[in-house]
């Protein structure tokens, strides 16, 4: 009975560890909290007017909720793209579209407005959680091992695959609310630094992406990972953290 329930166990920790979200709930609730810090009041008072009851910081895990519901199956792929050598090739996206086209083809949507505010508001909440995600450096994927959630490996003596640590598994591991986390990295955010993620492009954004992969993928042999796997890249984590947030605030400017 105790083999049984083990083998039960170690099935549904793979299960949940192959599921393809982004940063986790926490990570999407830190970024939305940390951008709508930054918004100019005039802006945060038309978000919150578009998203109504919805936060920013909830609005986040509303596209990872809704594939749940196949009325949204057209949207899957907007969640992440290939790119190669940090460009963005049409031809190696999938048919249904992807993050970078997403995110510039919702932008112009609610720029141009004649939305119904049912239509705004989801456009937005979709439109909020691809920014979010595309900062994720896994999102920016090779093409080749499903943004790494075919990497199996042990995180902590549990099975996962990479793309699940990044997603949530290191955030969660700092036992942290995302407002302490979203405190603790705003303190950190300089006018240098703020115009500087500002400067960057979306095609910038993928270089960015391309650029963190050696250390992603820097694994051991053995395929398991706990605390020097964490410390070592902490800071990427918490760098990929604040850009996302400085990046939706701007384009939450733009729209707004």
């Amino acid at each position: 009975m105790k083999f049984i329930k083990s083998i039960i166990l170690t099935l549904i920790m793979s299960m949940m560890g192959s599921q393809v979200f982004a940063w986790g709930q926490l990570g999407h609730y830190l970024i939305g909290y940390m951008a709508n810090m930054q918004l100019k009041n005039s802006t945060r008072k038309k978000v919150e007017q578009v998203l109504g009851p919805m936060s920013l910081g909830r609005s986040g895990t509303w596209m990872d909720e809704i594939k749940s519901d196949r009325s949204y199956n057209y949207a899957y792929s907007w969640h992440y793209l290939t790119s190669k050598s940090g460009e963005y090739d049409p031809e190696l996206q999938e048919e249904g579209g992807d993050a970078y086209e997403a995110i510039l083809r919702l932008k112009g949507e609610l720029i141009a407005g004649n939305l119904s505010p049912q239509e705004e508001a989801e456009k937005l909440k979709m439109l909020i959680h691809i920014v979010e995600d595309i900062h994720q450096p896994l999102h920016v994927g090779t093409g080749e091992d499903r943004g790494g959630n075919d990497v199996k490996l042990e995180y902590f003596y549990q099975p996962t695959n990479l793309h699940s640590v990044w997603d949530s598994g290191m955030i969660d591991r700092w036992a942290m609310s995302y407002t302490e986390i979203g405190d603790e990295l705003s303190r950190r955010i300089t006018s240098e630094m703020e115009n500087q993620y500002r400067k960057a492009t979306i095609d910038d954004w993928l270089k960015e992406a391309v650029s963190l992969r050696p250390m992603v993928y820097n694994l051991p042999e053995n395929k398991k990972i706990s605390y020097e796997y964490g410390y070592e890249t902490r800071d990427i984590v918490e760098e990929r953290l604040i850009a996302a947030s400085v990046r939706l605030a701007q384009i939450l400017e733009e729209i707004y």
